[in-house]
């Protein structure tokens, strides 16, 4: 029997970055409604897509794993989630490279950084579903 003396619990804690001035933009060419519309879609699409994205690695779908974080980046970029489009971007990295231990790292952090995320965006417009 192995006795473990010491036991060190990692603590991973992401912070998120918002370009604030991406969603100024967003609400001053659309209006208030339609670009509440416009960020309300994409929380729900980024939610959905995180949670595909798992699935995908699970399953070893790498094609619609890559396809499925790319477009996390487009969607995280439109509504100013700097720091999710970044993470996106380094998952297909990693899945070009053809690394699968790297992929599900990287993945488990866009999971991370993404929950922060699409709670910081919706603590920083006050949003309601």
């Amino acid at each position: 029997m192995c006795v473990v003396d010491k036991i060190i619990t990692l603590i991973q804690d992401e912070s998120v970055r918002l370009n604030s001035g991406q969603l100024a933009a967003l609400y001053r060419d659309l209006g208030d409604s339609s670009a509440e519309d416009v960020v309300c879609r994409a929380v729900e699409e980024l939610a959905v897509r995180l949670s595909v994205c798992e699935r995908l690695w699970r399953s070893k779908d790498w094609n619609d794993l890559r396809k499925s974080a790319r477009s996390l980046v487009a969607i995280a970029e439109q509504v100013g989630m700097v720091a999710l489009a970044r993470v996106a971007a380094d998952v297909t990295d990693t899945i070009d490279n053809e690394d699968p231990v790297a992929t599900g790292a990287t993945l488990y952090r866009l999971i991370r950084v993404g929950e922060r995320s699409l709670t910081a965006i919706w603590d920083q417009r006050d949003l309601t579903v």
